[in-house]
């Protein structure tokens, strides 16, 4: 549990570090040109994908990929990394809501508190001017709310992913949705490799090995390991340490400095983080057996 917090967590400093040198899309486009394959491997020999759920895999793949993914980086480009990790953090919390709307789960009145001190820590911590807060990139509205996309959709992937993965397997969709999603993503990168001029560094390149392999990757085949050993409410804890590691992360990779609002923010998302999940049942759990990131 400890060492998928870190690897998820690192996932948005490293992002930051990678688009230092590369474009959003060319980073996006290397991460799972890395990362494909490589789930493709995993997914021979499981259950096959029928051409009747082509369709709706690949509007999962358009919807995490093209969409989730995609404004993550972009937000990046445009929030320092301790925002864009907190913002990110509130990803289980959109799936608690998601599922109730989905999947008709119970959505209590401590979730609902838990989502509005999620929406007020987010507002702290995107806002936040001066008093110490994180200088290196300023963070902008449009940097914040793509973000905050990104989690909006991610969360949405994941709720939808549950209904196909109980009918085909979490590998054989995790493979081919990141497939299509790709597919969709690359005539965009191409165009924009075509006119945004860019350097291949060893750092860029690292980060999109990183977020290809360790985060992608490894951090899909650890989290369902880990929730074939521990109780899915255990290991829902990882959602706690991530921020934390991030934080720590981007301090010391872009020296973020962290100002009272910042902290107040980062405190109110992880209070409505604990309100959202310490409410939840082992079987309102579903939706977040396909929590990767």
């Amino acid at each position: 549990m400890l060492i998928l917090a870190v690897m998820w967590g690192l996932s948005i400093p490293v992002t930051k570090l990678g688009l230092e040198s590369l474009p959003p899309l060319t980073l996006t486009a290397m991460r799972f040109a890395i990362a494909v394959p490589l789930l493709l491997v995993f997914a021979v020999g499981r259950h096959p994908l029928p051409r009747y759920a082509w369709p709706r895999v690949a509007m999962l793949g358009v919807l995490g990929i093209g969409i989730g993914q995609v404004a993550q980086t972009f937000g990046v480009t445009g929030t320092s990394a301790s925002v864009g990790t907190i913002i990110s953090a509130t990803i289980p919390i959109f799936i608690v809501f998601f599922a109730a709307l989905r999947l008709k789960q119970h959505v209590s009145g401590w979730q609902k508190l838990g989502l509005l001190a999620a929406f007020a820590g987010i507002a702290l911590v995107a806002f936040a001017r001066g008093h110490g807060a994180a200088t290196i990139s300023e963070t902008t509205a449009a940097g914040a709310s793509c973000v905050l996309l990104s989690a909006l959709a991610i969360a949405f992937y994941y709720v939808w992913s549950v209904e196909l993965t109980s009918a085909y397997g979490t590998a054989t969709v995790a493979a081919w949705s990141t497939l299509f999603g790709f597919i969709a993503l690359l005539p965009w990168a191409l165009w924009e490799m075509w006119h945004v001029p860019f350097h291949v560094t060893t750092p860029g390149v690292s980060a999109a090995v990183y977020l290809g392999v360790v985060v992608t990757v490894a951090g899909l085949f650890l989290w369902l390991n880990l929730l074939r050993i521990v109780p899915a409410r255990v290991a829902a804890s990882v959602q706690f340490l991530q921020p934390v590691f991030g934080i720590a992360a981007a301090s010391f990779m872009f020296g973020d400095r962290l100002g009272p609002s910042f902290v107040l923010g980062v405190a109110l998302v992880l209070a409505g983080l604990a309100l959202t999940m310490a409410s939840r049942n082992e079987e309102g759990n579903g939706a977040q057996r396909s929590n990767v990131r």
